[in-house]
């Protein structure tokens, strides 16, 4: 990836609300309920409203809820609005990745832990390749992530992994094979959404338990979009990966800016910056990660 100076990066953190994808805008057309998604549990709880345009996903004291993308694919950008839960949402876990299945799957995670009212969310972010899943990241987000929709987007293609808060990238992780690090270019995913208890753990480490009084606690969807290259098979999408616009082999230069501006500010929780967890033997890809 091509690096430049902290300095001349901080320069470019001012324009932190420019367009990731302006080209894309005039183009794009999102999908809806009924012919994109499907409702893989809790169907009880999952809720359609505007015609299939918007959706409801909601956890009680006797069910969670979670749906799949019909597309299964290898390389692709894909993004959705999210409206989380408002209030005391303690103990809930609210979710948006990518998944392949199977015991040793690959995932790109993106979680968002509930807490009690007045304190922030926490943006919990992974990389499982091949079932394995030592790659934690958390931020604070600079909004309130309750009040209204914001724009949630995983770009991912052979040489990179990028996740983006409302256009502006949080977190790359590189293919760094030639080092000897794992990375998910073999195994097809779909998207997956789903609201959850995770009390045991989510929040204040499992101290704060899920208040039921306070039930449902229902997260919004609107704006699902998938630009990908459909799995059929080995080899199938090559020929689409190869000229497609997230085809890219790193952020541009006001991208990393961004990026820079958001870990600078936001970021809470980094592996590769703990050292007592590794015994001071950090894994590969942390020389070669942002910081």
């Amino acid at each position: 990836m091509e690096v430049f100076s902290a300095v001349s990066l901080r320069r470019y953190a001012h324009f932190i609300f420019v367009a990731i994808i302006c080209t894309a805008i005039s183009s794009t057309v999102y999908g809806d309920f009924y012919s994109d998604i499907d409702v893989t549990w809790g169907d009880n709880n999952a809720w359609v409203l505007n015609n299939g345009q918007q959706w409801q996903l909601a956890l009680t004291n006797y069910s969670g809820s979670g749906f799949q993308s019909y597309k299964e694919f290898l390389f692709g950008s894909v993004d959705i609005s999210m409206k989380l839960v408002p209030g005391n949402s303690a103990g809930t876990v609210t979710t948006f990745y990518l998944s392949s299945t199977g015991e040793g799957h690959d995932e790109i995670d993106m979680e968002f832990l509930g807490n009690v009212s007045g304190e922030p969310y926490i943006l919990h972010t992974n990389i499982y390749v091949n079932g394995s899943a030592d790659k934690e990241q958390q931020f604070y987000l600079w909004f309130d992530p309750t009040t209204g929709f914001h724009n949630y987007s995983i770009l991912w293609n052979p040489q990179q992994i990028a996740i983006f808060v409302d256009g502006l990238p949080i977190r790359v992780f590189a293919n760094n094979e030639n080092i000897g690090v794992p990375y998910p270019n073999e195994q097809a995913m779909r998207v997956f959404s789903s609201i959850w208890n995770g009390d045991q753990w989510a929040t204040q480490g499992g101290r704060v338990k899920i208040d039921w009084s306070y039930s449902p606690f229902v997260a919004s969807y609107m704006n699902f979009n998938t630009d990908v290259c459909e799995w059929n098979g080995n080899g199938s999408t090559s020929q689409c990966w190869a000229t497609n616009w997230w085809n890219q082999n790193s952020l541009n230069y006001a991208q990393q800016g961004q990026l820079l501006w958001v870990r600078s500010n936001y970021l809470i929780y980094d592996y590769c910056k703990d050292y007592a967890r590794f015994n001071y033997q950090l894994p590969a890809e942390c020389s070669q990660q942002p910081q």
